[in-house]
């Protein structure tokens, strides 16, 4: 997970130095509305790249003042990225199925997010966590997303007919996983 994370990170960083690498579609949302392309990709490749390290529990209580910091930038880096993730996805390719998925995709990543910092303000670590699980698993939508379109292709699917459902599937099996995850762990660290 922290492997394709990252590497999902470090392709949307370079999208920025560069739009054109990116799928065709990219160019033109930089074009018509660069402050939230900017935005949210470099926010999301921010979060993405973070959380992969923030969810590693050596990691995280090795260093645990490290962790606190990189959470705050992680929270202010969905904060920024799911706004402008919910301005693109007005007009994300695929008609309103793919605005539809994005926009309920960037309402719950902030979400998800507000009730993690909300918790932890709170000292409930269980529930911080818990909820940092199900924004992390949103924030992974971007990898997934990166899996499922080339195996379309792959498979055949024209991407016109596949990019609506693909636009659900980056995301909503990622927090059905999250949820399983959570609803695993022992009762005692659900308390």
């Amino acid at each position: 997970m922290a492997v394709l994370a990252v590497g999902v990170g470090a392709y949307a960083i370079i999208t920025l130095a560069a739009p054109t690498i990116g799928a065709p579609f990219f160019g033109q949302r930089f074009a018509t509305m660069p402050l939230v392309a900017y935005g949210h990709i470099a926010a999301g490749a921010v979060a993405m790249i973070l959380g992969a390290f923030q969810v590693n529990v050596r990691i995280r209580q090795a260093w645990l003042a490290r962790h606190r910091w990189l959470g705050r930038v992680y929270v202010g880096a969905v904060f920024i990225g799911a706004p402008f993730g919910l301005a693109l996805a007005t007009v994300s390719e695929g008609g309103w199925v793919t605005h539809f998925a994005f926009g309920l995709l960037a309402l719950l990543w902030f979400a998800t997010t507000a009730m993690a910092f909300v918790a932890i303000r709170a000292r409930n670590i269980a529930a911080h966590q818990q909820w940092m699980i199900r924004s992390y698993a949103l924030t992974l939508a971007a990898v997934t997303l990166r899996i499922y379109v080339p195996l379309a292709v792959i498979a055949g699917i024209p991407f016109e007919a596949a990019y609506p459902a693909i636009s659900w599937l980056c995301w909503v099996p990622n927090l059905i996983v999250a949820e399983w995850l959570i609803q695993r762990a022992p009762l005692q660290a659900r308390a």
